[in-house]
């Protein structure tokens, strides 16, 4: 379940690069929109999924309330999701192979 949440995390963070990094200066700079919805919507539902993800992923991992938080807060974040890969790898190192 860990190695789902990592992919999940890797689409999310993804997304906000593409959204961040191609999709809002085309519009801004560029004045052309077209992209923002559709990379917006994709964006939102991945988001949507990795909240989902950590309550199905998540329990019963030995995640401490911190280590829940901060899964949580890198998702608020640009690079947040690729900087909290780390203890997502040493959790999943931590159970052995699954």
């Amino acid at each position: 379940m860990l190695q789902t949440f990592r992919w999940i995390a890797l689409v999310e963070g993804v997304t906000t690069l593409a959204l961040f990094l191609v999709a809002m200066p085309l519009k801004y700079w560029g004045g052309n929109p077209v992209l923002v919805p559709p990379v917006g919507m994709a964006h939102g539902l991945a988001w949507v999924a990795y909240v989902a993800a950590m309550a199905v992923c998540l329990p019963g991992k030995g995640f401490s309330a911190s280590e829940w938080a901060r899964t949580f807060v890198a998702a608020l974040f640009p690079f947040g999701t690729f900087l909290n890969d780390g203890l997502i790898r040493r959790k999943m190192a931590a159970r052995g192979p699954a």
